[in-house]
């Protein structure tokens, strides 16, 4: 008897897919696949759960009314999130490849006023942290420098219990519904035919899903932003997507968005340094955020809320409860709550890093959840997925993962139990162990967790609430908010990512019924790019609800972000035989009181005679740490030394390639000769130095992070 208890394929199911999918091979293996009755395909067939149940809507989580919350007993949604939990063993599902450090995070005033958490209420106290950054699609073993969305998870251990803010460095995600989370991440994951591509969403399955589900259209956009490529994990900001709840000493309720805003500025890599990086140095952002907390360089980002009051929950022209939007800045300030900082490496990579769990669902007193069906179905899996991958119920007992105030709940025994119970009693209540552990009250005294006491009234359903229907305004909004530059690569990035696509009706698709949507310009110029017929219009028409709202917001654009300074930014000074050993120390000088580092480069890791006849020890050999290591280059002169780098071809591939990457490269004395021979024309980021008073203009480039006005001269040099 056959274990396939699929019903029998249609005869015309597969010419059927043929004529839509120009890559089917054919049925070749027909012969062998009926012989082996374990193979199943889904042609013809409809889609149910694993108990054989016809599912009706695989969209919408089963919730009180349209906006309410989402029911335990949603079978369906449960199976399918539970059976996605455990596809993966050991390693992480998505956010597999990530790197930590220890911290604090230290409250700015009281803000009782706003929320009861004991964590914001005393500024003299350090609550200690524990920070996790990661990539979303690649395995532990990917690059950190490729285009995906990265994970910003902090864990709080106070003195009221375990705090996981778990967010990413973009403010919102591509699903409104948790129930459509696996389908999301089976997609954008490696094809499950050839395992390829590895840590990278620039192929057929994820472009073919986000062409098909508009809510997505937002998130993609800033996925193809320089946000998806981050200069390094200190330099990005963190955001923790879901409306979520406060609650103050009072017991009244407010709505807040969570944002990370990083003190040294946001901004990004260039594509082509990213691509050069991912090769050149796999653990480019691991190791940076380790070296920077080994020198003293500690990252550090200011916590802050928007905040909008119970009353004014529907004044915008967007659902607080979508996760596919933002606020923006201009119609909800930031408050600031305090700050954190990152000043410990970890001691054992898999004991803390590695073996860390978190979980929206851990909160305390203060902080509470709003109904939003993404993070309703984040609450349920995270936790269902730590005890598939830390072997059992037990991973709260990891030392990473333990709170810093007791733990007592009559919870005993399973897989990996380390800690040894007391008493006989098990159970609550009873009287044999004093009746202990006991209830706590809650309250502003006592501290016991309570729930928001929201109201909600409404009939059980599948159903997408309406104020969910708008998926291009916000798209197009983050679009206009683009400095000129910024529009430049994400034309380039849905350009390179499409012209990977093998199906051409699915980059079609993405071009006439996504992004014309989002800007006509926008499609156009990607429409031409992959020679594709330009749509001349959208298919969907804007409408004006009335509410606020708004058309443009510089805050989201990264060049209104830029730090204040260059602490903490690294230049490559570039010597050989015969260099000018002042220039070398006076810039070094000059760059060390700005909190900047410098490393000396020569043409192997030997030490180099300088002009003056002392020898120079250099930090390494310009093949050693290439350009893209680096934010900026400074060429010191010397007669000799500029003839030594001007034939070699390393050090000269070494300036040009960082003139590409549109860095600040400074010169001084006979170095004017090499910057003729390759060329270059100066430019505000090009420039001549003789001293420490004409190094400002140097330093002013370097703070702007790129040269942005060069880029379509750079374009012209071979990569």
């Amino acid at each position: 008897m056959s274990n396939n208890t699929n019903p029998p394929v249609s005869p015309n199911a597969k010419s059927e897919l043929a004529g839509t999918d120009t890559l089917d091979r054919g049925n070749t293996n027909a012969k062998v696949e009926s012989l082996e009755t374990f193979r199943s395909d889904a042609t013809g067939e409809a889609l149910r759960t694993n108990q054989g149940v016809k599912i009706s809507d695989n969209q919408n989580t089963l919730k009180v009314g349209a906006r309410g919350p989402s029911l335990l007993e949603d079978f369906i949604m449960r199976e399918k999130i539970t059976h996605f939990d455990h596809e993966r063993i050991p390693e992480r599902i998505v956010h597999a490849r990530g790197t930590a450090a220890h911290g604090y995070f230290q409250t700015y005033e009281n803000h009782s006023a706003l929320s009861k958490a004991e964590f914001l209420r005393d500024p003299g106290k350090k609550t200690p942290v524990f920070v996790r950054f990661s990539t979303v699609q690649g395995p532990r073993g990917s690059g950190d420098t490729v285009r995906d969305v990265r994970g910003f998870a902090v864990k709080f251990y106070t003195g009221e219990g375990n705090y996981d803010l778990v967010g990413n460095n973009m403010p919102v995600f591509f699903i409104q519904d948790a129930i459509k989370f696996p389908d999301f991440v089976h997609a954008v994951k490696p094809e499950p035919h050839n395992e390829i591509p590895t840590g990278g969403s620039a192929h057929d399955t994820f472009w073919d899903f986000v062409s098909l589900v508009p809510e997505s259209a937002h998130m993609v956009l800033w996925t193809m932003s320089d946000r998806a490529i981050p200069k390094s994990l200190r330099s990005m900001q963190g955001f923790g997507i879901h409306t979520f709840r406060m609650i103050n000493t009072e017991g009244k309720s407010s709505f807040v968005k969570f944002h990370w805003k990083p003190k040294y500025g946001t901004c990004s890599l260039v594509w082509d340094e990213a691509q050069k990086l991912a090769g050149k140095d796999t653990d480019f952002h691991r190791r940076d955020l380790w070296e920077s907390i080994e020198m003293g360089d500690y990252p550090e980002w200011e916590l802050g809320v928007q905040i909008v009051a119970e009353e004014d929950e529907h004044k915008f022209d967007f659902d607080l409860l979508d996760p596919t939007k933002i606020i923006p800045e201009e119609l909800v300030p930031v408050t600031p709550l305090g700050k954190m900082v990152l000043n410990r490496n970890p001691d054992n990579y898999f004991a803390e890093t590695e073996q860390v769990a978190f979980c929206p669902g851990h909160v305390v007193p203060g902080i509470d959840f709003s109904n939003d069906p993404l993070l309703q179905g984040r609450l349920f899996s995270y936790t269902d997925t730590q005890i598939s991958r830390l072997g059992g119920p037990n991973f709260h007992e990891i030392p990473i993962n333990r709170p810093v105030s007791p733990n007592h709940n009559n919870q005993r025994d399973a897989q990996h139990r380390t800690t040894i119970d007391k008493g006989r009693a098990s159970y609550e209540p009873n009287s044999i162990d004093g009746g202990w552990p006991k209830e706590t009250p809650a309250g502003p005294q006592d501290g016991g967790f309570e729930t928001y006491p929201e109201r909600v009234e409404a009939h059980k359903v599948r159903e997408r609430s309406p104020s969910f229907g708008d998926h291009f305004s916000q798209a197009t909004l983050f679009f206009n908010s683009m400095s000129e530059h910024e529009k430049e690569h994400i034309i380039a990035a849905y350009s390179f990512e499409l012209g990977k696509v093998e199906r051409e009706y699915i980059r079609a698709r993405q071009v006439n019924e996504i992004l014309a949507n989002i800007d006509l310009t926008l499609a156009q110029r990607v429409a031409a790019n992959l020679g594709l017929p330009a749509p001349s219009a959208p298919t969907v028409q804007a409408q004006s609800t009335g509410k606020l709202t708004v058309d443009k917001s510089p805050l989201l654009s990264q060049a209104n972000l830029l730090p204040a300074d260059i602490a903490s930014r690294k230049v490559a000074i570039l010597v050989a035989n015969g260099v000018d050993d002042k220039a070398v120390a006076t810039m070094k000088a000059a760059l060390e009181a700005e909190g900047a580092h410098a490393k000396v480069l020569g043409p192997t890791s030997a030490p180099v005679k300088t002009a003056s006849g002392a020898s120079l020890a250099v930090d390494a050999s310009m093949e050693g740490l290439p350009s893209v290591a680096f934010d900026a280059v400074f060429i010191p002169g010397g007669d000799a030394s500029i003839q030594a780098l001007s034939g070699d071809g390393v050090a000269l591939h070494y300036v040009l390639e960082a003139y590409k990457h549109l860095k600040a490269i400074a010169y001084a004395g006979d170095a004017q000769k090499l910057i003729d021979l390759l060329r270059l024309e100066a430019d505000a980021g090009l420039l001549a130095v003789s001293d420490s008073a004409s190094f400002k203009a140097f330093f002013t480039a370097i703070q702007q992070h790129r040269v942005w006005a060069r880029e379509p001269k750079a374009k012209a040099i071979p990569a």
